[in-house]
């Protein structure tokens, strides 16, 4: 096939992430994809600073994005890039992700903003630049993403953030999340080979992985790609459960999309229903990118300033200290 699968796990070495992740590789491998796997928590990661320099310099069109923390996260970000479809892979210690998978999506977000990269792609080329003064081409590939969420804990509501978070991993990026598994339950055996159905629905993933990538190759772009989950969820784009009530009528919110539609009860049963003008306006799809990325530019990259700032903030530096 030709397809390069990368899997990233933020899972001890050789527990259950890890082990569901290389078997949906395994798959992957066997039908002719090139594979990668990488234990990110044998890496230094540091937290996100929230400093801006990254999203500046591309909304600016004057720099490449790249963080200034000297750490390891290049060597995912090189894996992502090179890659053509990406597994993430989570423990849930307490009903979400574990802080490295979150050190790690921090570090992705506007950073890997295609909205943000694109622009400043074509002016680097458009300028003639040295290569290394803007963005990596490879950041505008488009990709499939898949999903592991793996919780202890034997009922499923202890890890109901774990997927729903987990999305952020691909909200920035050219990449449609096609499969998820969330499996749970995991402290009934020692390991997942333990269980049988979670080493075949990781196996299946992988199937649905190589399937995905064909459609892929054939569609050419990942805003319409077939879902593959074995769950349809609330939300018709990102698949999750989880729902917002707005406390305005029966209006709802999908809070991983960010976008609105409404609650109805048809023959006893909720439904949940999102028009055509919201679901293309969904964190996952390029016009709600557009969106978010706008709003940054002429909002928070325009903000008024404080008069006297430094002294005005003398009030709060003792504040507490002993």
């Amino acid at each position: 096939m030709g397809k390069k699968v990368v899997g990233l796990s933020f899972g001890r070495h050789m527990s259950n992430t890890e082990i569901l992740i290389k078997e949906a590789l395994i798959a992957c491998e066997e039908a002719g994809c090139e594979i990668e796997f990488i234990n990110c928590e044998k890496l230094n990661i540091k937290p996100c600073r929230g400093c801006c320099k990254c999203v500046g310099q591309l909304a600016s069109c004057t720099g490449n994005g790249a963080c200034f923390q000297d750490d390891d996260f290049h060597i995912i970000e090189e894996a992502i890039w090179s890659s053509d479809a990406v597994i993430f892979g989570a423990p849930v210690y307490c009903v979400s992700p574990s802080g490295q998978f979150k050190n790690v999506v921090d570090r992705i977000g506007p950073a890997h903003d295609i909205t943000f990269v694109m622009p400043a792609i074509e002016a680097g080329e458009k300028e003639g630049r040295d290569p290394s003064t803007y963005p990596d081409k490879r950041a505008l590939k488009p990709r499939i993403g898949a999903l592991i969420s793996v919780g202890g804990a034997m009922t499923e509501n202890w890890t109901a953030f774990g997927l729903p978070i987990m999305q952020e991993a691909a909200m920035s990026m050219n990449t449609q999340v096609i499969d998820e598994y969330n499996f749970y339950g995991a402290m009934e055996y020692n390991s997942c080979i333990g269980r049988p159905d979670a080493i075949a629905r990781a196996k299946k993933m992988g199937e649905n992985i190589v399937a995905g990538l064909a459609e892929l190759e054939e569609k050419g772009d990942v805003e319409n790609l077939t879902w593959r989950g074995d769950s349809q969820g609330a939300c018709p784009v990102c698949h999750q459960k989880v729902i917002t009530v707005t406390g305005d009528g029966n209006k709802i919110e999908c809070p991983v999309c960010g976008i609105y539609g409404t609650l109805e009860i048809e023959d006893g049963k909720i439904k949940t229903i999102f028009p055509a003008s919201e679901i293309k306006r969904s964190r996952m799809k390029m016009d709600g990118k557009w969106e978010h990325s706008n709003e940054i530019r002429h909002g928070a990259m325009t903000q008024k300033q404080v008069e006297d700032l430094a002294e005005k903030k003398k009030r709060y530096i003792n504040v507490g200290k002993k």
